[in-house]
C-alpha cells in the first residue's frame, strides 16, 4: 500500500493485490523529489515519462498534481492493469497512458516519436550499473529529454552514477535520485 502525498487525491491510499512484488518510493523520498520538481516544473504543463512505473506510485501523484500527460511504461501486464483501472477509478484515465514493454526495448522503438520535461526512471534495485548507464544514455541519446527536461534515476544511495550529463543525486535514507541533463545545452546550475 502507499498513499498519494498532494494535489487533488491527496492522503489516497492505494492498496495492491497482496501478491504484487513492488517497491514503492517512500512517502519522505516522494515528497523530498517532488518538492524540487515543483519549483522547476509547471506541473499541468508538463509531460512525463514514468519508466519501470511498478503499479503507477509515481504516475499517481503526477496526475493527482495536475499533470494531464503521463505514460508509464511497465513490463508486468498485471501492473498495468492496475494503473488503468485504479486510473479510471480516480477519473485519471485520460491523463495517463499506460504502454506495456520492457523499458529498454521500448526506449529503442519510439525513440525521436517524443520528448518528456520530466523522465523518472525506478529500475529494480538489483540493476547493475551497466544496465543503468545504458538506461540513460538511451534517453539522453535519442532526445527524450525536452531542452529544459530532466531525467531522474531512482537507485540504491550506495551506487554512484557517473555520466557527462550528469547534475546532482540527493540520498534519502537507502533510496537516492540522481538527475542527469539532456544533451545540447548550455548547462547552469539547474536543480539548486
Amino acid at each position: 500500500m502507499y498513499r498519494i502525498i498532494a494535489g487533488k487525491w491527496k492522503a489516497k491510499k492505494i492498496l495492491a493485490p497482496k501478491h504484487f512484488d513492488v517497491r514503492p518510493t517512500t512517502d519522505f523520498a516522494k515528497e523530498a523529489l517532488f518538492s524540487i520538481l515543483e519549483n522547476k516544473y509547471d506541473m499541468i504543463s508538463s509531460s512525463v515519462l514514468d519508466l519501470f512505473a511498478g503499479i503507477g506510485s509515481i504516475t499517481f501523484e503526477f496526475a493527482s498534481r495536475g499533470c494531464e500527460d503521463v505514460t508509464s511504461v511497465e513490463l508486468n501486464p498485471k501492473h498495468i492493469a492496475f494503473i488503468n483501472t485504479t486510473a479510471t477509478e480516480l477519473g485519471m484515465q485520460l491523463q495517463i497512458n499506460t504502454q506495456r514493454g520492457d523499458v529498454y526495448d521500448w526506449l529503442k522503438k519510439f525513440r525521436n516519436k517524443k520528448s518528456y520535461e520530466i523522465i523518472f526512471a525506478d529500475a529494480p534495485f538489483e540493476t547493475d550499473e551497466k544496465k543503468y548507464q545504458e538506461l540513460i544514455s538511451l534517453v539522453i541519446h535519442n532526445k527524450y529529454l525536452k531542452p529544459n527536461g530532466v531525467l531522474i534515476i531512482e537507485h540504491q544511495s550506495r551506487m554512484k552514477l557517473d555520466h557527462p550529463n550528469y547534475l546532482e543525486t540527493r540520498k534519502y535514507g537507502n533510496v537516492a535520485f540522481s538527475f542527469y541533463r539532456p544533451n545540447d545545452e548550455e548547462h547552469t546550475d539547474q536543480e539548486n
